[in-house]
């Protein structure tokens, strides 16, 4: 199993998530339509992004409650 998914998703996040807190479903959903255009663009199978990490729209929601630079609690 590669990581080659994760490490995209976790470029990409860094690069191109806003700088505000949001728990907003559609502004969640734009993201994550949003990545995996990017990985098609880039030739990374959307089912290595997945096989990774499962849900995209919970890591990118996750990514979004913690803009602040706070932990998730079950990182702590």
């Amino acid at each position: 199993m590669s990581t080659r998914g994760a490490n995209f998703l976790d470029r990409w996040m860094a690069e191109h998530l806003p700088d505000a807190v949001t728990d907003d479903p559609a502004a969640i959903n734009d993201l994550v339509d949003q990545v995996m255009e990017a990985a098609d663009r880039e030739g990374v199978a959307v089912s290595e992004i997945y096989e990774e990490v499962g849900s995209v729209f919970a890591v990118i929601a996750e990514a979004m409650q913690h803009r602040d630079g706070s932990l998730p609690e079950a990182w702590q």
